[in-house]
Formats: structure tokens, sequence, C-alpha cells
């Protein structure tokens, strides 16, 4: 092994000692967990479909997890939505969807469901190192949507994509000005499903909160902080009584949301970015 390889492999094993291959075809487990064998000392479990894995996901609290993207009792998408939507430990822990039918439809799906990354089959260990180098030392931001939950899709790495990017944006990282605003589009939204999805809802206005004072902080927006600050305390303090309605809800967010430019007030859904 090369020195390069090896200061590399040391720095992403912290992030990869349990490992979780949800795959049916026995050959396909075998060959992934020996090469990752190979790479690094990890603890590997596999399921042969997508309901043994996710109660392998919950009771194991795996770093990254490989899914099979399909099969007779395979839907890796399905999987990786439940799981994201999850109230799992690892609910956060970076995919790997692969998969021997690399359609650009298959990777926007996957993109969409929250993969992290996507493995074309067959695939070679230097394939499977470029992934995991890419999911363990260069994390993209978490979205905590209600339609979308999962890595910032804007940017989507995978090396079995090179379909155009879709926005300006793309090739450069989210100025703290666009942070803000994607998560007031978001808040909106959430704020929207509160009656619908309440815990997603609930989970998303608490994330979009805690981001916009971060971001606020960051950008001296004393005026956001502090109205990020009473939005979170209220709605916290509104949700220990029990369940709450839209109408509430808006009322609470309705000084937090004047922040939102109105030419990108319209469309709350185009946040599950």
């Amino acid at each position: 092994m090369f020195n390069a390889d090896y200061k590399l492999i040391q720095r992403m094993a912290p992030q990869l000692k349990r490992v979780l291959i949800v795959d049916p075809t026995p050959a396909a487990c075998r060959l992934l967990t020996d090469l990752l064998r190979n790479i690094v000392e990890c603890q590997i479990w596999t399921a042969p479909d997508a309901d043994k894995g996710l109660a392998l996901a919950k009771n194991v609290d795996p770093h990254i997890i490989f899914i099979e993207h399909s099969g007779a009792v395979m839907d890796g998408v399905a999987f990786t939505r439940t799981l994201r939507h999850s109230h799992f430990a690892c609910r956060q822990a970076p995919v790997v969807m692969t998969t021997s039918q690399a359609t650009a439809a298959t990777i926007m799906a996957a993109r969409d469901s929250g993969v992290h990354e996507f493995l074309r089959k067959p695939f070679t260990i230097k394939d499977l190192m470029r992934r995991l180098e890419a999911v363990t030392l260069r994390p993209r931001d978490w979205i905590e949507a209600v339609h979308y939950v999962g890595p910032d899709r804007r940017r989507f790495n995978s090396g079995d994509y090179s379909g155009p990017l879709k926005r300006r944006t793309d090739a450069r990282e989210t100025p703290d000005a666009a942070r803000i605003n994607q998560a007031l589009k978001i808040l909106k939204s959430a704020v929207a499903a509160v009656e619908t999805d309440p815990a997603q809802a609930m989970r998303s206005i608490q994330a979009q909160a805690i981001d916009l004072q971060r971001a606020a902080i960051a950008t001296s927006n004393l005026a956001l902080a502090a109205a990020a600050a009473d939005f979170q305390k209220r709605i916290s303090a509104e949700a220990v009584k029990g369940p709450i309605n839209v109408a509430q809800a808006e009322q609470i967010a309705a000084e937090l949301l004047a922040f939102l430019p109105k030419e990108t007030g319209d469309s709350p859904q185009v946040a599950a970015a």
C-alpha cells in the first residue's frame, strides 16, 4: 500500500468502524466485504433485504450503509427514504447505493431519496476508495426538510453522474445569504406541514431554527439571530403543550419568515434541494 493511501485510510478509519451491507446477492456481499476489509479494519453486517437491513440499522448503528438499488425483495430508494425519516441513531449515516443499472434516472432517484454516493457494479477498489473518501472526508450539509431529508443534493458528487449542473451555485460553496434563504424556505414548508406530518415537520422546524441562528451569528445579523432564538423558544413551549396546528405555527413563525425575500417565498418545496 502506498504511503499516501495509508494516510488517507487512517483519516477515514474512525468513520468506517461499523458497516452495513444490504444486498440480496450473497456473492456481491462477499466481494464488498472482502474489499472493505482490505482497506480498513471494521465490523460488517449483511442483510438480504430492506426489512432486515432496517432492523440491523436500528440495532447496530452503522457508520456507513451500502444498499443495492433494486431486486426481487429490494427497493434501495424506499429503504433510504425510510431510514432518513426514521428516528434511528444512524439516520444521517452515509448511504452508498450500488447497482449494475446506473441510468441517469436511477442515479437521480437515488440522489432524491437521500443517498450520499452512487457506485456502479462492477467496481474496483479504487472506485470504492473514492466513494469512501467523499462521504468521510468531504461531508455535505444536512437538509432536514419535510419532503426531503438527506445530504445537500446540490453537492451530489457521484462519479457515475455526468449530467449538467442545475444551479449556478452548484460549483461553489453555498454563501451565507443563500443558506439563510434556504433555511427560511424549508421552515415555511415545515410550518405548513405541522398537521399532515407533525413529527417530521417539528424535526425540520427545530433544525432550521438552529441553522438560522448559526448563520445569523456568522453574518452578524443580530435581528435574525434574535428572531430565530425567540421562535425556537416559543415553538418548543407550544409543542410541550400538545399538537400544534398550522395557524399557531404560522403566527409563531411570522416574525422569522418576514426575513424571507418575497421573490423566493412562493415555492417552499424548492428548499428540499
